[in-house]
C-alpha cells in the first residue's frame, strides 16, 4: 500500500479499538492485524467484522467517505478477475458504485494495455 508519512496508524487504531470497544471480536480480527502488509481492503475487512453491515444511511454517508489507492483498485478488479464477478457483482461485495467499477477499469486496463 502507498503509505504516506502522514497517514494514520490503521493498525494501532483498530487494536485499540478492538481492545476498547469490541474485545469479543478479537479473535475474529486478529489475522487482519497481524499480517506484514496492512492495505485499504484490510481497513474494509475489519469494520466489516466490528461493525457489521450496519443500517443503509450509515453505509451511504461512510462510502462517500472512502479513497482508493492504486493498489487498492488493482486487488480489487484482480478479486473481480479471479472470481468470474461482472461490475455489479463486484461493486455489491465491495460496496462501491458500479460507475466506480467501470471507470476504474476503463483507466487500468487503458493504462496496462497502451
Amino acid at each position: 500500500m502507498d503509505t504516506l508519512p502522514t497517514s494514520p496508524d490503521y493498525r494501532k487504531i483498530y487494536r485499540d479499538m478492538i481492545s476498547i470497544k469490541y474485545p469479543d471480536k478479537e479473535p475474529i480480527c486478529q489475522s487482519i492485524l497481524n499480517k506484514k502488509e496492512f492495505t485499504v481492503l484490510d481497513i474494509i475487512r475489519l469494520n466489516n467484522l466490528i461493525t457489521g453491515t450496519g443500517n443503509k444511511t450509515s453505509l451511504a454517508s461512510n462510502q462517500k467517505l472512502r479513497a482508493y489507492d492504486r493498489a487498492t483498485v488493482m486487488q480489487i478488479l484482480e478479486y473481480q478477475k479471479k472470481n468470474g464477478l461482472n461490475n455489479t457483482q463486484l461493486a455489491k461485495h465491495f460496496k462501491l458504485s458500479r460507475n466506480s467499477v467501470a471507470k476504474w477499469k476503463k483507466k487500468y486496463c487503458e493504462e496496462n494495455h497502451g
